[in-house]
């Protein structure tokens, strides 16, 4: 069992795991949701056309997809600070190799820095699992989950005026620069709790048998599907279909990603007040899955009436995560948090895969109303797979 390591009583010291935790989880983000922000650059940069930049930009959820769960088990037997720290020296120093190279290199590189920094996203949650009591969960995990958008925005401003002004190598290298800074301070400040159990690196596969979190997976999956759909086809449906300037799209699409950070915040703290984390996902599924059957109702509809449909329902699309996420750390066995936080997170990351190709295929061969309809249908799937009752397991003694 790992020590505290800090002198900070352990109610003050878990917020600082949660700010590590949260700028690390934001920085990761910056990485995979950000180098979209360049594309132009990189085209120009390794002389590709639009789908091989595709490809690049894809490279990083590949790596990412392949090692969530060993990362999670890693974190399970290890401990989130050794997880954390290896997976972002790697990626740190995979970026840094793809300044340095052409397209293929950057691509191996890539797929390297998916690998590494999928380290983030089990070993940071179940560090904020372990340390806040059930009725803080919730509410820490949305402010953990809010740093995603808030890294990609950051990114998103940051990366095409480095990249522009000093070339693309100089953007990667300052990824690569705040990646590795965030793994040092990943290993001087972030302890477990005295109180956290370890696994014995055995039973993992009874976790990726569990009916429950294979349920509860695969509705957090699906409920990807409206979010990456709200991410593919906003501002194209706004603007290359329905005409608003692009400029104006885009400022509706910001709306809705903040306003969608900020639900984490609210639906999380919600659920450290519901009977079950279960009940507030079953509402938000069938809001979303009404939404969007609204917004392809009024795809012709005059344009204010689609955007006051479209908007609050592309933030609620965003909302879910961290409550999703919370809810598999808490069905987890004893010790096992970690891989079942992988578990989670790889049914989302092959759902936003697959998703933005495929709704962008159906706008453009069949109609954009018809494009809405799917994020309509997955909605209904994860209400479908929450139906039967969850028993969540006791992660840790409440805080005193």
């Amino acid at each position: 069992m790992a020590q505290s390591g800090s002198s900070i009583a352990p109610t003050r010291y878990r917020w600082v795991v949660l700010a590590v935790g949260a700028l690390a989880q934001g920085t990761n983000a910056a990485v995979f949701l950000g180098l979209p922000a360049i594309s132009p650059q990189l085209r120009d940069h390794f002389g590709l056309s639009l789908p091989q930049v595709g490809l690049l930009l894809g490279a990083v959820n590949l790596g990412t997809v392949l090692t969530l769960v060993p990362w999670g088990a890693a974190a399970d037997r290890r401990g989130e600070r050794l997880v954390m720290t290896v997976g972002g020296v790697g990626a740190a120093l995979c970026l840094a190799q793809a300044a340095f190279g052409g397209a293929v290199v950057a691509g191996l590189a890539l797929v390297g820095v998916g690998m590494f920094g999928a380290s983030v996203n089990a070993a940071s949650g179940r560090a904020v699992l372990t340390w806040f009591p059930p009725d803080r969960r919730g509410l820490a995990m949305g402010l953990r989950q809010t740093a995603t958008p808030l890294g990609a925005a950051l990114a998103a401003v940051v990366l095409p005026v480095l990249a522009v002004g000093a070339g693309v190598p100089a953007a990667f290298l300052a990824l690569a620069g705040f990646t590795g800074f965030v793994a040092l301070a990943v290993a001087a400040l972030v302890r477990e709790p005295p109180w956290n159990v370890r696994s014995t690196g055995r039973g993992h596969g009874l976790v990726l048998g569990d009916r429950a979190l294979i349920r509860l997976s695969a509705a957090g999956g699906l409920l990807v599907v409206p979010q990456f759909t709200a991410a593919a086809l906003m501002v194209e449906l706004l603007h290359g279909h329905r005409g608003v300037a692009v400029g104006v799209a885009a400022g509706l699409f910001a709306a809705a990603q903040v306003a969608g950070g900020l639900g984490r915040l609210v639906v999380g703290a919600w659920s450290d007040r519901a009977p079950t984390r279960i009940g507030p996902l079953k509402l938000i599924s069938v809001l979303v899955a009404v939404g969007f059957a609204l917004c392809a109702a009024l795809d012709r509809a005059p344009v204010p009436v689609l955007v006051a449909a479209l908007v609050p329902t592309a933030a609620l699309a965003l909302c879910w995560n961290g409550v999703a996420i919370t809810a598999a750390g808490e069905l987890a066995p004893t010790g096992r948090a970690g891989t079942a936080l992988g578990m989670q997170n790889t049914a989302n990351y092959l759902a936003a895969t697959v998703t933005p190709p495929l709704v962008g295929w159906v706008a453009v061969t069949i109609g954009w109303s018809w494009a809405l309809l799917p994020a309509a249908a997955a909605a209904v799937g994860a209400r479908l797979l929450l139906t039967v009752p969850f028993a969540p397991r006791e992660l840790a003694p409440e805080l005193a």
